[in-house]
């Protein structure tokens, strides 16, 4: 007369109780629930409890040794690569006695909004045991993690989703997107001279740190990254991995590809170029390898799929949702957000929804000079004009656009507003090529 029904998110596990007949025995499972809350106390997590947070994650994402093992890793091994990481990151979860039984950790980072740089809070290690599911703890760890976000100056926050409509009903939002490619051999580019020249490098080099650093610098939505985030973004990839970067005829890297090479598969992991000559030189390097590969698999973190730019342009490709994002706190992201200056002084008036945090809640005053320097007050009147904090987050990224967001529902205003958004808010795609 009843069953467990288990829905396994690789970050967190949701328990659904199913009982259509024993009102009773649900009742008594509420019982045992607030039994066990009493006993659960909120607190940082130290690296003491490395072991717990690492059981934990392995638990919620289901991670089997032997898909370990098929990478080349060992348990022991992803403590000793995780500790660095933990050490630097603000980890919080729920304790029953000193037993570690659900968790969030906030790696500091750094990312490039329209040119200037956020502080941002990298959500991870998002779990639960399913035992300790529908107490709400989950909720209350987000909370108090978007607190502390706030207090440091982290206004805005990206994660990697493993459930979206979770995330979408705590406040975050779809920001860019992954687009995945196939092309045959004989669909390959063919060769065309550039000024420049693509070297092999180490992946560890300094020389490919710097070659990001460069594309970062002027690249929409890319973390900056620093020793804790080149630690995530090379944790899964196998000892197989290469690199190889181009540099223009003065010397100076350009771009690099991150590849390997695999049953006669040359495997894409990213491409970055600061121009066409890059991108043209680092297709003829791929193309080099002809003889060896039946086709290419890869993947792109920008909004422009790849198939215009090939003389075949009959490939494969597939988009995918790749990152979500979060405001913090929105009039403290404003102050700082590059809005596109205009001949006049511009302003809205709107309400905005959070289901989390209260200082993004209420009725506000959007006010933009005209060099594109943006101030939010309070106000106390009220506003026919509605917008959640999900739809701000993916419009003020440049994921999606006020007026497509005004003809799906998501944009309560009149066409006078939408035009001005329009106006206001630059036109381009996050770039998130990396994964924590």
């Amino acid at each position: 007369f009843y069953q467990w029904v288990w829905n396994i998110y690789r970050k967190h596990a949701i328990v659904i109780w199913v009982n259509n007949e024993n009102k009773d025995l649900c009742k008594r499972f509420g019982e045992i629930s607030m039994m066990n809350k009493k006993n659960l106390k909120m607190k940082p997590v130290g690296s003491e409890y490395m072991e717990q947070y690492n059981a934990l994650l392995r638990y919620v994402f289901q991670v089997t040794e032997h898909e370990l093992s098929s990478i080349g890793w060992q348990e022991k091994e992803i403590i000793r690569a995780k500790f660095p990481t933990m050490q630097k990151a603000d980890v919080i979860g729920w304790f029953d006695d000193d037993n570690l039984v659900s968790q969030v950790a906030i790696y500091p980072m750094q990312v490039k909004i329209f040119g200037v740089t956020y502080s941002m809070g990298g959500l991870t290690g998002v779990g639960t045991y399913p035992e300790y599911c529908n107490m709400g703890l989950m909720h209350k760890l987000l909370e108090q993690a978007l607190k502390d976000m706030r207090k440091k100056g982290q206004y805005i926050c990206y994660l990697y989703p493993y459930s979206i409509p979770f995330y979408r009903r705590k406040g975050w939002e779809l920001i860019s997107d992954k687009i995945s490619y196939e092309i045959k051999d004989y669909q390959l580019p063919k060769n065309r001279q550039v000024s420049g020249d693509v070297r092999r490098v180490k992946t560890d080099s300094v020389e490919l740190k710097k070659t990001y650093e460069r594309y970062a610098a002027h690249t929409h939505g890319a973390i900056l990254r620093d020793e804790l985030a080149w630690n995530e973004y090379w944790l899964w990839d196998s000892d197989d991995i290469m690199a190889a970067i181009y540099y223009n005829e003065k010397d100076e890297p350009d771009g690099y590809i991150i590849y390997w090479i695999e049953n006669e598969i040359f495997h894409i992991k990213d491409m970055i170029f600061n121009n066409e000559e890059a991108r043209t030189g680092l297709w003829n390097f791929v193309s080099a390898h002809f003889s060896m590969i039946d086709q290419v698999e890869g993947d792109t973190y920008t909004d422009e799929p790849l198939a215009f730019l090939l003389e075949d342009a009959s490939i494969k490709e597939v988009i995918s949702p790749y990152y979500m994002g979060r405001i913090v706190d929105f009039p403290a992201f404003i102050s700082r957000y590059p809005f596109k200056p205009d001949i006049t002084d511009r302003e809205w008036k709107f309400t905005l929804t959070d289901p989390i945090m209260e200082c993004n809640q209420g009725t506000f005053l959007l006010e933009i000079s005209r060099d594109g320097h943006g101030e939010v007050s309070r106000i106390s009147e009220k506003c026919e004009d509605v917008i959640s904090i999900q739809t701000m987050t993916t419009m003020l990224m440049g994921y999606k656009r006020p007026d497509y967001l005004a003809k799906i529902g998501r944009l309560q205003a009149n066409g006078a507003v939408i035009d001005m958004l329009e106006d206001a808010i630059e036109q381009q795609g996050p770039y998130i090529s990396d994964y924590f």
